[in-house]
């Protein structure tokens, strides 16, 4: 991948009353970003293990959905991915498709175990730096330990950044996580089936839409997948 950096290993939060008031004192200090403030920054995050390789060209198409939403620099998304033996890494910021897709192709599929907790933290990290309108995950597993997923996604929505999961297969594992992880945010848990590309495209596109100008944004697409997310997104 090109500028690529890797992805910090999650801090673990105290145990018992101490987490809980270190949570409840970010709560006092943060809010959530005007409705303005709070677009045009997504991170595209992707489970790379070796289960996803048959569906991993798949990906890297639909991808270009959510930059054809918003429009060519309408949208800055940065790419998250993590595989083999506790690799994760961050692309550098970009405005263009073709740039995400060119670092897409020259990654490989590895073994390896579940990071979504890196993810969810690096996300985080990104939306201190600036606000970051939304997440959007595809992955098919979860290995990790759910309730330490479930804190850093209120914690990433305490930052407004809604998470999209998009899960392959069926996992029951994962999906109750990832729809755990989306409640939480106010985001969605969604399918992820190759059969279904042309939903997935205008799904992501959606979602991009929604990033870069927010319900207005989704009005004015007017899409059957930007109606479903008016209706399912909570205010």
């Amino acid at each position: 991948m090109t500028t690529r950096r890797d992805v910090s290993t999650p801090r673990d939060h105290a145990a018992g009353g101490g987490a809980v008031a270190a949570f409840l004192a970010e709560a006092q200090v943060l809010r959530r970003p005007e409705a303005s403030g709070g677009r045009g920054r997504l991170v595209f995050a992707l489970d790379a293990t070796l289960s996803r390789q048959p569906t991993w060209d798949v990906a890297c198409d639909l991808q270009a959905a959510m930059f054809d939403a918003v429009g060519r620099g309408g949208l800055a998304v940065q790419l998250v991915y993590y595989r083999g033996a506790g690799e994760a890494r961050a692309s550098r910021w970009v405005d263009d498709s073709a740039a995400l897709k060119r670092m897409m192709s020259g990654l490989a599929c590895r073994g390896g175990r579940t990071q979504i907790g890196r993810v969810l933290d690096h996300a985080i990290e990104a939306g201190r730096a600036a606000p970051l309108a939304a997440l959007v995950f595809i992955g098919d597993a979860m290995e990790e330990n759910p309730d330490r997923l479930a804190d850093a996604a209120g914690r990433l929505a305490l930052r407004g950044t809604r998470a999209f999961l998009f899960q392959e297969g069926a996992d029951p594992t994962a999906a109750r996580t990832f729809r755990e992880i989306a409640r939480l945010t106010g985001g969605l848990h969604l399918p992820f089936d190759e059969g279904a590309a042309a939903g997935l495209a205008d799904l992501l596109g959606a979602v991009a839409a929604f990033a870069g100008g927010g319900r207005a944004a989704l009005e004015a697409r007017g899409t059957p997948a930007a109606r479903r997310l008016l209706a399912d997104l909570r205010p």
